[in-house]
Parts: C-alpha cells; sequence; structure tokens
C-alpha cells in the first residue's frame, strides 16, 4: 500500500501572459523518498516549486501540501525550504541565526546537530555576510533541516561547495530520507541526481516529458558508454560511425556511442594492447541530453 502524498500536483496550469510556464503537471512525493526535479532553465521548475510553496496559486488544476493549500499555516510548519537565493542578514553571527530560526520550531534540531549536520564547524562564530558562497550554502542547508521538516525543497544546494562539504551535505540528505523526509532536488548537477534520487521527473515546456526512477529514465536513451585505457587519438574515435563523443580524461579514454560492439571490435584493431575496458548504459546526463532535445 503505497503512502499517502506529502506533496500532490493534479493536472496544475500556470501562465504568465502568453507564457504556459506549467501544463497540466501531474506529481506526486511521498514521505522517505527523494524526487530530482529536472529540466532545461525554463522548463517550469522554479514555477513548480513555488506553486508547492504557496508562493503563486495553480489557474487551474491543483496542488496540495499535507492534504492542505500550500499557503496553510499548519501545512508549512512541516516543511524545509533551501532556494538559491536566501537573503539573510549579514551582520548576524552564523549562532545566532541557527538559534533564531531553531527558535521557531517546537522540535527543533540541536545547535550541535545542526553544525554536524551541515559541516559548520568553525563557523559558528563567524559573520554570515564574512562567509564565502560555500559557506553560506552550508549555513543555508542548516536552516533548512534545522526544523526537522517532513518534506524538504532544495534547490541546487551543492553549488559553491568543495567535495568534502558536498559529500557532508550528501550523507545528510540521505539521513533524512531514510528517516522519513520527503525531498524534492533541482539541481544541473546530473551525477546528484542519479546518486541521490528515487525518482526523477524531466520537466520541457512546462510537461512532464520523462518520469520514473533513474534507472527507467536512463533506459529511455539507447546509449552506451566505453571507457578504456589506450593511446589511441580521441580525435580519430570521435570520427568513426555510430560514436557520439570520444574523450580523454588522463590515459583513460571515453566514448559515448549508439551500438557498442562494433566499436569495441574497432578500439582492439587499431590498438590490441587496449585494456580496462568497460562498457555500460549512458548516464542519467545523457539520458536528460537526449530526452530534453527530443521534446523540444
Amino acid at each position: 500500500m503505497k503512502s499517502v502524498a506529502v506533496l500532490e500536483f493534479a493536472a496544475a496550469n500556470k501562465r504568465y501572459g502568453a507564457i504556459l510556464a506549467l501544463d497540466s503537471l501531474d506529481l506526486a512525493v511521498r514521505p522517505g523518498t527523494l524526487l530530482a526535479l529536472l529540466g532545461p532553465n525554463g522548463a517550469g521548475k522554479t514555477t513548480a516549486i513555488a506553486l508547492a510553496l504557496g508562493l503563486f496559486e495553480p489557474d487551474a488544476g491543483s496542488v496540495r501540501l499535507f492534504g492542505q493549500a500550500p499557503h496553510a499555516l499548519a501545512a508549512r510548519r512541516h516543511i524545509g525550504v533551501m532556494l538559491q537565493d536566501a537573503g539573510l542578514p549579514d551582520t548576524l553571527k552564523v549562532r545566532e541565526l541557527l538559534t533564531q530560526t531553531c527558535a521557531a520550531y517546537a522540535h527543533a534540531l540541536t545547535l550541535e546537530q545542526c553544525v554536524r549536520m551541515a559541516g559548520l564547524d568553525g563557523l559558528l562564530e563567524r559573520r554570515y555576510g564574512k562567509l564565502s558562497g560555500g559557506q553560506r550554502r552550508r549555513v543555508q542547508f542548516a536552516l533548512a533541516i534545522c526544523g526537522r521538516p517532513r518534506l524538504l525543497f532544495l534547490d541546487e544546494p551543492t553549488v559553491g561547495l568543495d567535495i568534502e562539504a558536498r559529500s557532508i551535505m550528501w550523507q545528510t540528505i540521505r539521513t533524512l530520507v531514510a528517516d522519513g523526509t520527503a525531498v524534492v532536488l533541482t539541481t544541473h548537477y546530473l551525477e546528484e541526481a542519479e546518486a541521490l534520487a528515487d525518482s526523477v521527473a524531466v520537466l520541457a515546456n512546462g510537461r512532464i516529458v520523462a518520469q520514473g526512477s533513474v534507472a527507467q529514465v536512463r533506459a529511455r536513451v539507447a546509449q552506451k558508454r566505453i571507457r578504456c585505457i589506450s593511446t589511441l587519438d580521441v580525435a580519430v574515435i570521435a570520427a568513426w560511425p555510430q560514436v557520439r563523443s570520444a574523450a580523454r580524461d588522463g590515459v583513460r579514454i571515453e566514448i559515448v556511442t549508439d551500438l557498442a560492439e562494433p566499436v569495441v571490435r574497432a578500439l582492439f584493431a587499431a590498438d590490441p594492447a587496449l585494456h580496462e575496458l568497460e562498457v555500460e548504459r549512458a548516464g542519467l546526463a545523457e539520458a536528460f541530453v537526449e530526452i530534453t532535445r527530443a521534446a523540444a
């Protein structure tokens, strides 16, 4: 039996003048799942989030947050939000921002939990305006999760983060989802969606053009990725039939192709010393490009 959706769009439409930003959007987000909402710029992601947060009303259809209108206070108390533009006061210290925000929730995380879960060691006494872009993103993440939200909106959360900070955030997101929190993630880093998402919805021109698990969306595209170690010239490989792209990363070559078998045979014919060959289905990034290109 499926759990009740914490967020549900039913044939939701939103128009800005002559522009139809969302066209009959049907989408449900359930507890303990992470939905990656993907799409090129102008696809409708920001409008969908704005409707979910109660910032706008749909022109047709409906949006329900915990079964209520999104602007209802009783529903909004259970969400956490991390948008790209936070607008936090530069003069306050990180400790002050966290203390004030936690005070708004009946069962907030402790300050120590916020520091650990967002990777804020050494930042509590720093003024927000003096932080780097990546440090500000970590503070914004802490503010989004400090109220123990049942539904968490993350809009490009790891922009500007270094590898260690991103790893901490990913681990915290996975822990929250495992504990029952629903997460809506928008990101241009498709490897992030591939690593974290239970389900994916790809928007183009205000409509969902692909939806399902990461594996299901990847399966929409027949491309394969070939990796190997070889001294071959990637420019020569890129000109072969069926090869979409070829690039070198150090000693390793990565090839994207529609038909792997003839390309593999050609590789061995051209370089018998080729080794560490890997062939796999193309990733979410390639699927995203093909799906959105077809929609356009």
